[in-house]
């Protein structure tokens, strides 16, 4: 039987587009949203009145879309951009 967890740890690719925000792959899933999300916060992209809102920049754009979207949503999109 598996390790509990252990998918989140395995190291998977990572698109160019992704590549341009968190740096070079492969990585565990893990390191994906903590290195996206420290991204954002230093960027300042997320919306001051509604902090679970992301406003993507031109460097998320091709990842996230253009138009604001929900940090819970943010997960679903940012999987296309990652691989096994």
């Amino acid at each position: 039987m598996a390790e509990k967890g252990s998918a989140l740890k395995k190291p998977v690719t990572i698109s160019a587009e992704l590549t341009k925000i968190i740096g070079p792959g492969p990585m565990p899933r893990t390191e994906v949203t903590k290195k996206l999300w420290a991204y954002i916060k230093t960027h300042k992209r997320q919306d001051p009145n509604n902090m679970r809102d992301i406003i993507p920049d031109d460097t998320l754009a091709p990842v996230l879309g253009k138009k604001t979207i929900n940090m819970f949503a943010m997960t679903k999109v940012v999987s296309k951009h990652i691989g096994s």
